[in-house]
């Protein structure tokens, strides 16, 4: 069971911080020519920000 656990716990904490980020990013208005420049690094400090909290928790 503790298998199980910590992947679940991780796919929630990416899940609910990365859609709080493109909510963040796609109601913010950017002028950019392509929204990847603002996605990209979001993504990369979602996955360090996931990596910590499942470090904190786990």
């Amino acid at each position: 069971m503790k298998k199980v656990i910590g992947p679940l716990r991780r796919a929630s904490i990416y899940g609910s911080v990365s859609y709080f980020g493109l909510v963040l990013i796609n109601n913010s208005n950017l002028n950019l020519p392509s929204l990847w420049i603002a996605y990209l690094p979001m993504f990369i400090a979602v996955y360090a920000l996931t990596q910590w909290i499942d470090r904190r928790f786990g």
